[in-house]
């Protein structure tokens, strides 16, 4: 059997947003190039939509109750559970994430999880950073990554 996503776009300071999931949970954010035709607001998507409104408003700092449906491997999946408990407006280098995740000695590893992530923002990528705590690279453009950055910092 086939699963329906929906989709959304709602637009940032950095860009416009597409969230995709479906009644299983998010499964997808990604920064997209081109504004869409329409933003577009689908209900199954609405708190993950709101919350990423307010974050982006300065009115949130965590996210909430929202339900996430996305493959990922085991190895992923402690890496980005241990990202999603550094606070709001806090860093970790890729070697530190690796240790508290327990994997120790996986900086690249870790790296490549992050350049992986379905859910930048909500899984927080951005707060990690290269040993020499320089911005370092983004999925999405080191301008966007060094824009969060500032975004959490100044809250």
């Amino acid at each position: 059997m086939l699963t329906t996503y929906v989709t959304s776009h709602i637009e940032t300071p950095i860009g416009f947003l597409e969230i995709q999931g479906n009644d299983k949970g998010i499964a997808t954010i990604s920064f997209v190039e081109e504004s869409p035709t329409k933003i577009e607001e689908a209900d199954l998507l609405t708190s993950c939509t709101d919350q990423l409104k307010q974050y982006f408003d300065g009115k949130r700092q965590a996210f909430d109750s929202i339900a996430l449906h996305f493959g990922a491997t085991d190895f992923q999946k402690s890496v980005w559970d241990s990202l999603m408990s550094v606070p709001f407006g806090e860093v970790v280098t890729y070697g530190e994430l690796a240790k508290i995740s327990g994997h120790e000695g996986a900086a690249r590893a870790v790296g490549t999880a992050m350049n992986v992530n379905p859910l930048p923002i909500i899984i927080p990528c951005h707060r990690v950073l290269p040993s020499d705590k320089s911005t370092g690279e983004y999925a999405f453009g080191t301008s966007r990554k060094q824009w969060l950055l500032e975004h959490e910092t100044l809250q």
